[in-house]
């Protein structure tokens, strides 16, 4: 009996914890950087899928669709508790998307339809390479009767904020500018995909450069010179050391390790590199930061869902 008191006060006072502080790194008043997904095509519950939100003037930009993220900003709006207003769902409007492998795009149909069930009352403005019309309009078929149903049934609804104008770029350079962000989008080199870029955002007071899935390439670092923020994959070396000769050529050229984007990061000078979209393989944080200090001496953050920059 004492026993499963003992127990019962320790579960107690666990519970009582406070939670984790919110990681704030941001030291702009005009441009923050949310982290809403880390992850990748594993199913890891701490990470969801490659997403990331763009706030520029309390105006949200989001870049990748992966699994998770109207959950993940839905977390940093007031209504759920959060502190940032431009997260409320339904101020989803203009999103950007680097390439259309699935763990950057199963976020998709949640994008277009949850906002719009919120209150977005206009169509979204969706840019991504070729391939994404093909994958809008289809998303939009699957759901062709929810869409009917709410529009025609009982639900008050509008007839706007379900839809999608979708514009597909295939060439460098820039690809959208409004009053808050330059968006500028650059090839990289994702194995033998052939539509996969990155993109160089440049805000009032910000230039964030966001790498999507790739090896090493010049353009990349072309491209991410003397940025603020390079947020890129990456994966351990120590890990790698452990696969298997079919997955190590897999990822050798779909993929950067630490010690590849130390290297990139000498080479482009950022004034931080935050890591996303991480494959561990069993390393930890501090073990992914070792092997990158063994070559690159600036400041370099494991990124973790919810991040602020």
């Amino acid at each position: 009996m004492k026993y499963l008191s003992a127990v019962f006060t320790l579960v107690i006072l666990l519970a009582l914890q406070p939670a984790a502080a919110q990681r704030d790194f941001s030291d702009s008043d005009i441009t923050k950087l949310v982290l809403l997904g880390t992850g990748n095509p594993n199913p890891s519950p701490d990470q969801s899928g490659c997403a990331l939100a763009l706030v520029v003037h309390d105006t949200p930009y989001i870049i990748d669709f992966g699994p998770g993220l109207i959950r993940r900003s839905a977390s940093m709006s007031p209504t759920y508790g959060g502190k940032m207003a431009a997260l409320e769902t339904h101020k989803l409007k203009t999103a950007f998307l680097t390439h259309l492998h699935s763990d950057h795009t199963a976020g998709y149909a949640d994008l277009i339809l949850t906002p719009w069930v919120m209150g977005r009352n206009i169509a979204m403005e969706v840019y991504g390479p070729v391939g994404i019309g093909h994958m809008t309009d289809h998303i939009l078929k699957a759901y062709q009767e929810d869409i009917r149903y709410r529009v025609y049934g009982d639900e008050p609804t509008n007839d706007e904020g379900w839809r999608v104008n979708w514009h597909e770029f295939n060439k460098e350079g820039e690809i959208f500018r409004d009053s808050n962000i330059l968006v500028e989008a650059f090839p990289v080199i994702h194995g033998s995909w052939p539509n996969a870029w990155g993109f160089r955002f440049t805000t009032p007071d910000r230039v964030i450069v966001i790498s999507g899935d790739c090896k090493p390439s010049p353009r990349l670092v072309e491209y991410a010179q003397g940025a603020d923020i390079l947020v890129h994959e990456v994966y351990s070396q120590a890990g790698f050391e452990t696969k298997s000769e079919d997955w190590k050529a897999y990822h050798r050229v779909h993929h950067t390790s630490t010690l590849e984007l130390a290297e990139i990061a000498k080479k482009t000078a950022p004034g931080k590199v935050v890591l996303y979209h991480i494959l561990f393989w069993g390393s930890s944080e501090e073990e992914l930061l070792q092997e990158i200090r063994t070559v690159y001496s600036g400041e370099v953050i494991v990124g973790k869902d919810l991040d602020i920059f």
